[in-house]
């Protein structure tokens, strides 16, 4: 079967609320002990694959678990096992899942690692204490599961502690899922978190807190799709990098990559949402801001570590002063927070809604009343088309633009790249990597003249309290003009390139 759910973390002073909740009306409680198998090699770990054998109450149960369509998705198949004592321990038997997709999965790692299935060592690498009050409810036209966990995982003489609430969806549509999440969300302030027991008890295997940051990977779409197809695939995709990253940061990360890989995959989102709304009419214009503050939030810190760490060294390279930088006039909320934040969630619930596909009862509707959408490859070559025109024009006297002109310039071409990447498959992934690739310049040189800009202001406004900060308003002021030249000159460039989009 393929399991939907989504995963909170629960802040402690919310805990005996949360599980409170849970326990009202038919509900139960059981202890749940779980331990973890891999190969010696770690060959299911590497594709994401968990088998565990965990003692539910007084039944044991053998589960395997393998990614699915999304981040949001898995593939499941439980065996519940017989045992002649009640004192028995079962060990892990790869056949349980013998003519199942996971069961398929499972093969397919182990064959890629280079062993052979039926010969296969299973060791034991972690496990899970866990206490869980679990309630089944009906919601809109759904049936879901609430469950709620706390307790520990443990690695060795490693462990760190689960206190979460899992809301999986039993029966009915996705939406009304996440619409009673986001009702929770707004009572006990939830965060998502996609870092599974089975991810924490690998990072503890392995001595490590938070996992690496996850980078942008292209949508799965083709030239057969229509619009709202290629927007649900373009959706997913950005969730696929934003989600992770989040949940790192949400967490504590102290990681400057997972920030900027979250603000990567805002970015890119926002793309979407603006180059492809006559897809999706739905599109809530409250998103916007919500995404918006938190990308700016985030790069708050980027920018002042930038500043610091490389442009002031810069400055005193050169002979410049020293510059005695002033206490933000507030203080600055921690990226934690900003991940946190109710209206930064309650986006994230509603562009899972919106990845999901339409209610099956459309597909179900008399011929007569379903319409065919026609292919997206017309619509988003005139998009493609636009952009590419709007840099090449703008590239032609970008010297004379004002700074903020400059700056939506550089904006505009990260559009034109990302939505390049969007749809290559439609239009052909070797002739998109080509013109991609001459993108290139023009996105370094613009980036280096941005942020020289925003130096600039940065320095201006110190200068109102450390008059030593003239001398970078100058010096970085004067390389400007031969800047924007180096820009024009790339832009000139993208002019000549290949247009993937055109018919040969």
């Amino acid at each position: 079967m393929t399991e939907f759910e989504l995963k909170f973390q629960v802040d402690p002073q919310h805990r005996a609320a949360v599980e409170s909740a849970v326990a009202r009306g038919s509900s139960r409680r059981e202890r749940l002990q779980a331990r973890y198998y891999d190969t010696t090699d770690g060959a299911l770990a590497a594709q994401r694959i968990v088998l565990r054998i965990r003692k539910e109450g007084r039944r044991w149960v053998q589960t395997a678990k393998a990614p699915g369509g999304n981040a949001l998705e898995r593939h499941e198949h439980n065996v519940e096992i017989e045992t002649a004592k009640a004192s028995d321990v079962p060990l892990p038997r790869l056949e349980r899942h013998a003519g199942t997709p996971v069961g398929a999965l499972i093969d397919k790692a182990l064959r890629a690692a280079g062993q052979a299935p039926a010969e296969v060592l299973l060791m034991p690498t972690y496990g899970t204490d866990i206490r869980r009050t679990t309630r089944e409810m009906r919601t809109g036209d759904a049936r879901v599961e609430l469950a709620f966990d706390r307790g520990e995982v443990r690695a060795g003489d490693r462990s760190h502690p689960v206190c979460e609430l899992e809301i999986e969806l039993k029966s009915g549509s996705p939406q009304s899922l996440l619409e009673l999440a986001r009702r929770w969300r707004m009572r006990y302030g939830l965060s998502l978190d996609t870092v599974s027991k089975a991810a924490r008890g690998e990072r503890l295997s392995k001595g490590i807190e938070y996992g690496e940051a996850v980078k942008a990977e292209p949508p799965s779409v083709d030239e057969d799709m229509d619009g709202p197809q290629v927007f649900r695939a373009v959706i997913g995709a950005c969730l696929a990098q934003m989600l992770p990253n989040a949940s790192e940061v949400a967490a504590g990360s102290p990681d400057a990559e997972h920030v900027h890989q979250l603000r990567v995959g805002i970015r890119r989102l926002r793309t979407a949402l603006r180059e492809m709304a006559d897809f999706a009419p739905a599109i809530d214009p409250a998103w916007e801001p919500a995404l918006v503050d938190a990308f700016r939030a985030l790069g708050r810190q980027r920018d002042r570590e930038h500043l610091q760490k490389t442009v002031q060294p810069q400055i005193e390279a050169v002979g410049g002063p020293p510059v005695a930088w002033p206490e933000p006039a507030e203080p600055e909320p921690a990226p934690a927070a900003v991940v946190r934040d109710q209206a930064f969630q309650l986006v994230l619930m509603s562009l899972i809604a919106a990845s999901l596909p339409p209610d099956e009862q459309a597909a179900d509707a008399p011929p007569a009343e379903q319409q065919k959408a026609e292919p997206a490859r017309k619509p988003l070559r005139a998009r493609l088309a636009k952009l590419h025109r709007q840099v090449v024009r703008d590239g032609r006297h970008f010297e004379a633009l004002e700074p903020a002109a400059q700056h939506r310039v550089r904006k505009r071409l990260k559009r034109l790249r990302y939505l390049g990447e969007f749809v290559a498959p439609i239009f052909g992934e070797g002739r998109a990597a080509r013109y991609l690739k001459e993108l290139k310049p023009a996105q370094d040189a613009l980036g280096e003249h941005n942020d020289a800009a925003v130096a600039i202001d940065a320095y201006r406004e110190t200068a109102n309290q450390d008059g030593s900060a003239w001398f970078a308003v100058g010096w970085l002021s004067a390389r400007q003009p031969q800047s924007a030249l180096e820009c024009r000159a790339a832009l000139d460039k993208i002019a000549q390139a290949r247009r993937f989009w055109k018919s040969s």
